[in-house]
């Protein structure tokens, strides 16, 4: 399964919204509506999904889902 699929399946536990509209572009606070505890929650859950570990500072500049999917696969791949 692709990245973009399992943070869908993700983000899908956090907000109701069909995971067929979120996209690289769709923006966590305004597009999908989180807010920053669920943004925190979905973070650790992706720690734990790709056996990663997300710098906090590092992952305040992310804003989209594409951004996020570029730095953890920077993680995943070294």
């Amino acid at each position: 399964m692709d990245m973009l699929a399992k943070l869908k399946e993700i983000i899908c536990n956090y907000v109701e919204i069909d995971p067929e509209t979120i996209t690289e572009d769709s923006r966590f606070i305004e597009d999908l509506g989180f807010n920053s505890y669920d943004i925190m929650c979905m973070l650790g859950d992706a720690e734990m999904e790709f056996d990663i570990q997300i710098d906090q500072e590092e992952i305040a500049n992310c804003r989209t889902v594409g951004e996020l999917i570029k730095y953890c696969g920077g993680l995943i791949n070294g």
